[in-house]
């Protein structure tokens, strides 16, 4: 699937005070063009997993190259403590390959309505895993020591839903009494749910 269209000229590097709306960014005056513009460092470094989730995701998306513009990639480096997650969640804007640097990860990914099939493996270092267009996946940390992924993704601002953050900390929130009906549990539940989400969000 091609999600970016066929670029039209050598680069396009984001123009973030562009008062142009396109689907995606407009383009910057390629005289004011720098090789920065392409640049990325830090990749190396270890991300701080000091929270709730035992993870630090760093995406490199637009935002962070702005010469990724139009180019329709990106990549993220996930760096987990021992039993870390990257919780359930979806791209809304690309596929995704991983690969284990360190350490050993437990992944998956569901397939759509009706089946909702669980696909899933432990990965070891230098082992490769798909995660197809738009389905919820994971990664988990289940080796003794620290774990690094890296992952490259179809997309230069490909997006990011996580499953606990859209249901339990949307503004305004959901109505606690769908969300008991959906998930059949009681209201008290669905508070305790939030409440947990918030603390998350505080920590992070």
């Amino acid at each position: 699937m091609q999600i970016e269209p066929s670029p039209l000229q050598d680069f396009c590097v984001a123009d973030f005070n562009g008062t142009v709306r396109v689907n995606g960014f407009a383009c910057l005056d390629p005289k004011q063009v720098t090789t920065d513009h392409f640049l990325f460092r830090g990749i190396h470094i270890l991300g701080n997993t000091s929270n709730p989730l035992g993870s630090f995701v760093n995406r490199l998306t637009v935002f962070q190259i702005p010469g990724l513009n139009t180019l329709g990639i990106s990549t993220v480096r996930v760096d987990y403590a021992p039993g870390g997650v990257v919780p359930p969640h979806q791209h809304p804007r690309a596929s995704e390959i991983l690969t284990v640097l360190e350490g050993t990860v437990f992944v998956g990914f569901v397939t759509s309505d009706p089946e909702n099939r669980f696909i899933s493996k432990t990965l070891h270092k230098r082992h490769v895993f798909v995660f197809p267009f738009g389905l919820v996946h994971f990664q988990q940390n289940v080796g003794q020591g620290n774990a690094v992924t890296m992952a490259f993704l179809s997309s230069q601002n490909l997006g990011v839903i996580a499953i606990a953050n859209t249901v339990f900390g949307s503004k305004p929130a959901f109505n606690d009494q769908l969300l008991a009906t959906a998930f059949r549990v009681d209201k008290s539940t669905i508070h305790q749910l939030q409440l947990h989400k918030i603390k998350i969000l505080v920590w992070l």
